[in-house]
C-alpha cells in the first residue's frame, strides 16, 4: 500500500446517543441530543483569551518542529499529503476579535492625542520655496481636473435627486388621484368596465325611465408639467361628460296676459345654477352637477312635451321645438322653454330690463322637483305583486261585486292620474287667480278711501289653494263697524268667499264679478256701520234691508237702506246706499217744526200735530267729518235732544 496514492479517509463520530441510565426491567434512558444554541453555547465555553498574546510563538515554535519533523524523514515520496495537524474551531474568531480590540484602542489613542493638546503639538515645518516650487501651468491642470472631478459628482448627485423627486412627484400624484377617486365614489356612482371607470348621472335608480344613458368617464389629469410649479386649483382627477350634458340649462316658465287689466305676470328661469362655486369645491363636482342639471332639464321637458301630445283639451297645446305654448285662460298665454347654452356663443349684449316676476313662480321649482319625485316613485311601485301569489293584480275592492263593489265612475277616477303638465298648468292657474285677486284688492284699497278695504294673506298655502282674510273698516270706529269680514279661498278657477254668518258665495276667475262683489260689500258695510252706530248713540233702528226693492235699479249688486229715530222720536234719519248710485242721507223732522202744515177737515184733534213730518235731504258733500261714519255721528248727535 506504501506504493499508492494517498486516500483521504473521513472519520465521523456515530450517531449513537449516549445512555444516561439503565432502568431494573431493562429500559435505556438516552442523553437528548443539544440544540444549536446549546451546541454553540457549548463552544464558546472552550475559548481561552488569555493564550491569545502568545499565538505567534507558537506558530513560529511550530515551524521550526515542522521543518525539524521535514529533516528527519526527508525521503518522503512526492504522492504523500503532509498533515497538518487541525487547530482550535474558534481560533480565528478570537484572533479577529482580538485584532479588532487591538484597532480600537489605537484609534481611541490617536483621538485623544488630537482633541487633547497636552499629549502634542503640532507646528508647521519650514520648507525650501524654491523646492516646492512648480510651474504655474501644471498647478492649472491639477484645478482643473480637481474642479472636473468635483464638477461631475455634483452633476450625478443631481441627476440623482431629480429622480428622487420626480418620483415622489409621480408617486403623490398617484395617492391624490386615489384619494380623490375615493371622494368622487363616496358621492357618484361608479363602476369599471374594463380599464375605464365610468360614472352615472341618470335618475334610473330613482325610476327615472328617461332614455338617456347620463354616463360619464372618470381620467387622469396629466396636463400639469412636473417642472413647473403646480397650481392651487390642480386636481388630479377630471372627468369626460357627454357632449350634449355640457354647458348649462334651465327651463324658462313665462305667463303673459294679454288683456290691458293686469299685465304680463313677468318670466322666471327655473333649475338656473349660478356659475359660481364655493370655496373649496372640486372642479369635477361642479361640471357633474352642472351636467345632471342639464340631465334633469332634459327629462322634464320630454316629460311635458309628451303630455302635451297625448292631453285632450278643448284649447291644444303647442309644441314647437323647445317651447310649449298653453293658454289656461282665454286671453292667457302659458309658456314653457327648455334654454340651454353650451358656453361656446356668448350674447354680450346688454338686455333691456325686465319686470320682476311674481314671487310666487318660483314655487314652480320646487314643485317640479316634487312632481318629478312622485311621477320616479309611481315607475318604482306601479306594480304591486299580489299577495297571494295567486290572486290576480288590482285594487282587492275591485274584484267586489255587490253593494260594497265600486261603480264605474270610481273606478274610471283610480285610473285617471294627473300628468306633470296638467299640474304646472293648474299651478299656474292659481297664481294668476291669486295675482289677480291681489291687484283687485290693492287697486279698489288706493281708489276707495271710504271705508277702508284690508287683505291679510295667509303664509301657509297650498299649490292649489290660498286664502286671504278681507275687512272693510271706517277709519276711528273700528271695534263698532266690523261687520265686514270676508274670507276668499282662491282656487284653481273660481274664488270661494265665506261670509262672517256662514254664507258661501262661489265666483268665477273673471276680475269683473270679484269687484263687483266687493263695491257692493263696501256699501253694505256703510249701511251697517249706521245701525251700529244708531245703538251705540241710543238712537233706535226701525228699518234694515240689505236689498231694497224700491227706488233706481243699480247695475253693480243692490241697494241697502236704514232708517233709525232719535230717543224722543222727533228726529228721523233714513240713509240709502249703492254701490253705483253712491250714499244718500234724508233727515224727518218733527211736524211742530214745519212752517207750512197743510190744512185737513180730517184731522181735527191737536195729538196729531206731534208727527213728524217730511222728509228733507241733507247735502252730505257739505258734511264736516273725515268719513262717512264721523259726520253721521255728528249728524245724530246734533238731532238728539239735550237731557
Amino acid at each position: 500500500m506504501s506504493g499508492g496514492p494517498a486516500v483521504r479517509v473521513s472519520i465521523e463520530s456515530t450517531c449513537e446517543k449516549q445512555v444516561q441510565e439503565v432502568a431494573l426491567d431493562g429500559t435505556e434512558t438516552y442523553v437528548p441530543p443539544l440544540s444549536m444554541s446549546q451546541n454553540l453555547a457549548k463552544l464558546a465555553q472552550r475559548i481561552d483569551f488569555s493564550q491569545g498574546s502568545e499565538s505567534e510563538e507558537d506558530g513560529a515554535e511550530g515551524e521550526t518542529r515542522d521543518r525539524e519533523w521535514g529533516k528527519q524523514e526527508p525521503e518522503e515520496e512526492e504522492g504523500t499529503v503532509k498533515f497538518q495537524p487541525s487547530l482550535w474551531p474558534w481560533d480565528s474568531v478570537r484572533n479577529n476579535l482580538r485584532s479588532a480590540l487591538t484597532e480600537m484602542c489605537v484609534l481611541y489613542d490617536v483621538l485623544s492625542v488630537v482633541k487633547e493638546k497636552k499629549y502634542m503639538a503640532l507646528d508647521p515645518v519650514s520648507q525650501d520655496p524654491t523646492a516646492g516650487k512648480a510651474p504655474q501651468v501644471f498647478q492649472l491642470i491639477s484645478k482643473k481636473k480637481s474642479l472636473a472631478t468635483a464638477a461631475s459628482l455634483l452633476l450625478k448627485g443631481a441627476e440623482k435627486l431629480n429622480k428622487s423627486v420626480t418620483e415622489n412627484q409621480e408617486n403623490r400624484r398617484q395617492r391624490d388621484f386615489n384619494s380623490e377617486l375615493l371622494r368622487l365614489r363616496s358621492q357618484w356612482k361608479l363602476r369599471k368596465v374594463g380599464d375605464k371607470i365610468l360614472g352615472d348621472l341618470s335618475y334610473r335608480s330613482a325610476g327615472s325611465l328617461f332614455p338617456h344613458h347620463g354616463t360619464f368617464e372618470v381620467i387622469k389629469n396629466t396636463d400639469i408639467d412636473l417642472d413647473k410649479k403646480i397650481p392651487e386649483d390642480y386636481c388630479p382627477l377630471d372627468v369626460q361628460i357627454p357632449s350634449d350634458l355640457e354647458g348649462s340649462a334651465y327651463i324658462k316658465v313665462s305667463i303673459q296676459k294679454q288683456a290691458p287689466d293686469i299685465g304680463d305676470l313677468g318670466t322666471v328661469n327655473l333649475f338656473r345654477r349660478q356659475p359660481k362655486s364655493k370655496a373649496g369645491t372640486q372642479s369635477w363636482h361642479v361640471k357633474l352637477e352642472a351636467a345632471q342639471n342639464v340631465l334633469l332639464c332634459k327629462e322634464i321637458f320630454a316629460q311635458l312635451s309628451r303630455e302635451a301630445v297625448q292631453i285632450k283639451s278643448q284649447i291644444p297645446h303647442i309644441v314647437v321645438k323647445n317651447q310649449i305654448i298653453s293658454q289656461p285662460f282665454p286671453g292667457l298665454q302659458l309658456s314653457i322653454s327648455l334654454c340651454h347654452s353650451t358656453g361656446e356663443k356668448k350674447n354680450h349684449r346688454s338686455s333691456p330690463e325686465k319686470p320682476k316676476p311674481d314671487d310666487h313662480l318660483y314655487v314652480l321649482e320646487h314643485n317640479l322637483h316634487q312632481m318629478m319625485r312622485e311621477f320616479h316613485k309611481q315607475q318604482l311601485s306601479s306594480v304591486v305583486m299580489p299577495h297571494p301569489a295567486s290572486a290576480p293584480f288590482g285594487h282587492k275592492r275591485m274584484r267586489l261585486a255587490g253593494p260594497m263593489a265600486y261603480d264605474k265612475a270610481e273606478i274610471a277616477s283610480m285610473q285617471q292620474n294627473e300628468g306633470l303638465l296638467e299640474k304646472i298648468i293648474k299651478q299656474a292657474k292659481h297664481i294668476f287667480l291669486r295675482s289677480r285677486t291681489a291687484r283687485t284688492i290693492d287697486t279698489l284699497a288706493s281708489r276707495i278711501e271710504d271705508p277702508q278695504i284690508q287683505a291679510h294673506w295667509s303664509n301657509i298655502n297650498d299649490v292649489y289653494e290660498s286664502s286671504v282674510k278681507v275687512l272693510i273698516t271706517s277709519q276711528g270706529y273700528e271695534q263698532i263697524c266690523k261687520s265686514i269680514q270676508l274670507q276668499l279661498n282662491i282656487g284653481v278657477e273660481q274664488i270661494r268667499v265665506v261670509h262672517r254668518d256662514g254664507r258661501v258665495v262661489t265666483l268665477s276667475h273673471q276680475e269683473q264679478e270679484l269687484q263687483d262683489f266687493l263695491l257692493s260689500q263696501m256699501s253694505q258695510h256703510q249701511v251697517h256701520a249706521v245701525q251700529q252706530l244708531a245703538k251705540v248713540m241710543g238712537w233706535h233702528v226701525l228699518s234694515f234691508s240689505n236689498h231694497v226693492g224700491l227706488g233706481p235699479v243699480e247695475s253693480i249688486g243692490n241697494a241697502s237702506a236704514v232708517t233709525v229715530a232719535s230717543p224722543n222720536g222727533e228726529y228721523a234719519i233714513s240713509v240709502r246706499n249703492g254701490p253705483e248710485s253712491g250714499c244718500k242721507v234724508l233727515v224727518q223732522f218733527p211736524r211742530s217744526q214745519t212752517k207750512e202744515l197743510p190744512k185737513s177737515d180730517v184731522i181735527q184733534d191737536g195729538k196729531w200735530s206731534h208727527l213728524r213730518g217730511q222728509y228733507k235731504e241733507v247735502h252730505w258733500s257739505k258734511m264736516e267729518g273725515r268719513n262717512f261714519v264721523y259726520k253721521m255721528e255728528l249728524l245724530m248727535a246734533a238731532l238728539t235732544p239735550c237731557p
